[in-house]
């Protein structure tokens, strides 16, 4: 098994954004990042759960639904991973920035958080899924093709 180029950067030096964590062949992994690993607290459990459902379910209907592969939360609770098929990269950072937007002006109800669709449907909270997108979108408001690089170490 190949180890994921994000375990082999230095943690240390991560920053919030959107990284390009992989490429295999047509699919590309995104490192949405919205917490500096071991200097911030980690987002909660509720919002992540809730982040995951509003992103999902927004990805489901733009128009290249279909080449979202996955989008999901890291276990370190710092971000998400997104994967890609086919998609450019301005494609991919305009999406994750719209799709940020979706959640930071969410109403309702959450998407597929009943009971027969969800495994865990009372972990939720919007009121924080929408600050953390809130958040994030000041960080990645001017972000661009130039800024997916993950930052070098400093040795």
């Amino acid at each position: 098994m190949k180890i994921n180029p994000s375990f082999q950067i230095d943690h240390n030096n991560l920053k919030k954004g959107i990284y390009i964590s992989r490429i295999d062949d047509d699919i590309t992994t995104y490192d949405i990042r919205l917490r500096e690993p071991n200097r911030e607290p980690v987002m909660t459990n509720a919002a992540m759960h809730t982040i995951e459902h509003i992103f999902k379910e927004y990805a489901r209907k733009t128009e290249f639904g279909d080449n979202i592969i996955f989008f999901g939360p890291m276990s370190s609770r710092t971000g998400f991973y997104l994967l890609t098929r086919s998609l450019t990269d301005n494609y991919s950072i305009s999406f994750i920035k719209d799709a940020f937007q979706h959640i930071a002006d969410f109403w309702g109800m959450i998407p597929r958080a009943t009971m027969t669709e969800c495994g865990n449907c009372n972990d939720h909270n919007l009121a924080q899924a929408k600050e953390e997108a809130k958040a994030f979108l000041e960080i990645i408001k001017d972000w661009s093709k130039e800024d997916l690089k993950y930052p070098e170490s400093e040795d």
